[in-house]
């Protein structure tokens, strides 16, 4: 059938089917959570932790909640691809159909686009406690001062393999995964309470540059001259679950995230007031009549913010 035949509800059509195809970017869902938005701005009063069992001496002890909170605005987003009326009555091929599909493909990878701009910016963007999403000096309540950012120097560290800041070697990348989230296990919430406790399954975020390294140091067993991997005995002895996610929107090049994803708050938010809507100017319009052409335009309105900083850990190799 051609297009001509098809006509726009089918091209819709076609375009729907498409967007329901994709399964989606696991770690979108592992590290975000999703809220509906009926209004411009939404503000999410991240109201601390509630308080841990204590001996019952004198009586009970009421703690209110903090008030501490962020507030995201939404954003309106589009894109309008348009088609030529002598494209699509030649089109013998279903090349149209194909750039159809492409415009799905662009709009699935939309909340990957946000989430992936708002990681790196998370040196230079506060958070709801008021720092830097990535940040040295952390600290709420009882937490004293705390650091989601560290830094490592890769000659320091007791291995056999030495590589660079920007392609480190399986071992050095291993120690550094490590020592990451070692420092997220010892994270405090706003009561002094240990936080990351029952921390099981961390997401590995790396641009393309450490891929390599990043995927060695999960995976293998021994490292370097046969040194047992500690991240493989984790997994294996501890019940550790450590995913390595190669995002190639992160325009780092010695830098990693770590993130925990098996919490109920999530390091980071989606918001949505409008899902994603295809409309068209197309048959019988004055844009046809005129210029012979139409136009299928997408729609949505929505944004991204920070959640727990607490779930999230930046590394930076020198």
């Amino acid at each position: 059938m051609s297009i001509k035949a098809l006509g726009s509800r089918a091209i819709i059509g076609a375009y729907y089917a498409a967007l329901e195809q994709y399964t989606g970017d696991s770690w979108i869902s592992n590290l975000s959570m999703h809220f509906d938005s009926n209004q411009e701005t939404e503000t999410y009063k991240w109201l601390g932790q509630v308080p841990g069992l204590r001996q019952w001496i004198g009586g009970r002890i009421a703690k209110g909640l903090d008030t501490n909170g962020i507030t995201i605005k939404n954003l309106e987003f589009e894109a309008t691809l348009e088609i030529n009326r002598n494209d699509m009555r030649r089109d013998k091929t279903g090349q149209v159909l194909i750039r159809i599909g492409d415009l799905a493909d662009r709009t699935n990878i939309h909340w990957a686009e946000l989430l992936s701009a708002q990681i790196l910016n998370g040196e230079s963007q506060v958070c709801y406690d008021g720092s830097f999403y990535f940040d040295t000096s952390h600290s709420e309540g009882l937490s004293g001062t705390q650091s989601n950012k560290l830094a490592f120097t890769l000659s320091s560290f007791p291995v056999t393999v030495h590589g660079s800041s920007t392609f480190p070697s399986a071992e050095e990348m291993a120690v550094a995964i490590l020592q990451t989230i070692q420092n997220m296990l010892t994270i405090k919430d706003n009561q002094g309470k240990v936080m990351n406790a029952m921390a099981k399954k961390f997401t590995v975020m790396v641009p393309v540059g450490l891929m390599g390294p990043a995927i060695a140091a999960v995976n293998n067993a021994t490292l370097g001259n046969n040194v047992t991997n500690s991240l493989v005995t984790l997994a294996s002895k501890n019940g550790f679950q450590i995913d390595v996610e190669v995002n190639p929107m992160l325009t780092w090049t010695n830098k990693f995230a770590v993130f925990r994803t098996d919490a109920r708050v999530k390091p980071m938010i989606r918001q949505e007031e409008v899902g994603v809507e295809m409309k068209a100017i197309a048959e019988g319009s004055e844009l046809e009549f005129e210029d012979n052409v139409h136009h299928y335009g997408v729609h949505a309105i929505r944004n991204v913010g920070f959640g727990y900083w607490q779930y999230a850990c930046l590394a930076v190799l020198s």
